[in-house]
């Protein structure tokens, strides 16, 4: 049992550094999109800049820390097999699989910027990093609540909490084109 916590502390430390490689990666893409709206000299310095520290980041810190957080979850189902069996557990890997299906995304999209090819504003890419806040949210509801009981109130909750992170979104979009005039 206790290769069973050393797997599981590995899988928390990478699941940390998966969540802030998402998080600051799509926060850099909303910096190179407005980069746009700078004069021509500094837009293509901005965002000659941020397509390497995006890449690095990606690279070095997301993408890895995914196939860590991966491994070391397959290797504690592995540890734990009667987790697979749980309805709980079925629910959370749905919605691990939909992360991982959100990193792939951010990872289109990160091209795609490299490329020059802004196909989402930096009001869409705001709301686009609140979806990893609430896969977050999920994956932690689940994995502690467990209960199907507790899923319906969590499900009402994700919901609440999904609606109120999206209207902090746009009052803060309010908020700062009521400041720039």
């Amino acid at each position: 049992m206790s290769a069973y916590y050393y797997v599981l502390s590995v899988h928390i430390i990478f699941v940390v550094s998966w969540m802030a490689g998402l998080f600051y990666s799509v926060r850099l893409f909303i910096y190179h999109t407005e980069a746009n709206d700078r004069p021509e000299v500094e837009k293509v310095i901005l965002q000659k800049e941020y397509a390497i520290i995006t890449r690095k980041l990606w690279n070095i810190i997301a993408t890895p820390a995914m196939i860590l957080t991966i491994a070391a979850g397959i290797t504690m189902l592995y540890l734990q097999p009667g987790w697979l069996k749980m309805p709980w557990m079925h629910v959370k890997l749905t919605f691990v699989l939909g992360l991982i299906i959100y990193h792939f995304i951010c990872q289109r999209i990160m091209n795609q910027l490299r490329r020059g090819v802004f196909k989402m504003t930096s009001f869409q890419l705001r709301l686009w990093n609140e979806l990893a806040t609430i896969f977050l949210v999920a994956i932690v509801f689940t994995v502690v609540l467990k209960s199907a009981i507790d899923w319906l109130y969590g499900l009402v909750g994700l919901i609440l909490f999904s609606v109120i992170i999206m209207s902090a979104v746009k009052w803060y979009k309010h908020y700062r084109q009521k400041n720039a005039s």
